[in-house]
């Protein structure tokens, strides 16, 4: 069932479904808390799954003017609040592992090991600022279809676009939903978050990083080479047939991967 609470005068949305350790999930840029239904599906059989559409997106109001991933954090907390959780699983999509790295840092005692899935601690390279700024130019000229029709493909491996059509487009329709200024302040909010690489390296949680080899926006043979030795906290899933959502293009691999990581991890 979905729910709402409130952060700063604005309200966010969530689900709550299942029983038993608390998994957060957190979506990605232009997604909703949809894009995890067939993921939660799986998943709530076995544990208690939260699922929050983040400021800007879905049911949740946009913080203006800039949607930094700290106040994005905040508002994970008070969902966390709201319910009574004081220790969760964290699991974040792209932006959404923006999010969770912000409130690892925040936030460490409530969270028994966190997840980037398709997601990294670096920040913005000057080339990706600028990526941001011809976004929000289009947003502001009222150009969101053409954004929409540009990047949500591009979320999947090029191979996999006929299989999941009716996937890509279930994304696209969400994304058009959006306010176009709440989609400008989290813009905003990912071009000026600061690197967390120290997170994965000292923190000592541990962490479920997924990785696709066929993904357009991290490039595997770049990315790996420099992250593989970060820590040995950090438990690689390589997603061979993915690109940047592999939990709908690998979901049973996905889902299988978190339910051995989470069973290991969880404490007590």
């Amino acid at each position: 069932m979905t729910q709402i609470t409130t952060m700063l005068n604005s309200t966010v949305q969530f689900i709550d479904e299942g029983e038993g350790t608390p998994l957060v999930f957190l979506h990605g840029y232009l997604e909703t808390l949809s894009v995890w239904d067939q993921l939660s599906g799986r998943l709530s059989k076995n544990f208690r799954v939260i699922r929050i559409d983040l400021p800007g997106h879905g049911g949740s109001e946009p913080i203006l003017p800039s949607g930094k991933m700290e106040l994005m954090a905040d508002g994970v907390k008070n969902v966390l609040d709201h319910l009574g959780i004081t220790k969760c699983f964290l699991f974040g999509h792209s932006m959404g592992g923006y999010a969770a790295l912000a409130f690892v840092e925040k936030y460490p005692s409530l969270v028994d090991g966190y997840s980037l899935v398709h997601s990294a601690p670096f920040a913005d390279t000057d080339e990706k600022k600028k990526n941001r700024d011809r976004e929000i130019k289009m947003l502001e000229e009222e150009r969101k279809e053409l954004l929409i029709n540009t990047s949500i493909p591009k979320m999947f491996a090029d191979d996999n676009l006929e299989r999941l059509h009716g996937e890509v487009e279930k994304i696209k329709k969400e994304a058009a939903a959006h306010n176009n200024k709440g989609i400008v302040s989290v813009l905003r909010g990912m071009k000026d978050r600061p690197d967390r690489t120290n997170i994965l390296k000292y923190s000592g949680i541990p962490c479920l990083w997924f990785l696709g080899k066929k993904d357009n926006h991290i490039d595997f043979n770049t990315v790996y080479p420099k992250v593989k030795d970060f820590s040995p906290e950090i438990t690689f899933e390589i997603l061979d047939r993915s690109g940047h959502i592999g939990f709908i293009e690998q979901e049973e691999q996905v889902a299988d991967a978190i339910k051995g990581w989470v069973s290991k991890n969880m404490q007590g």
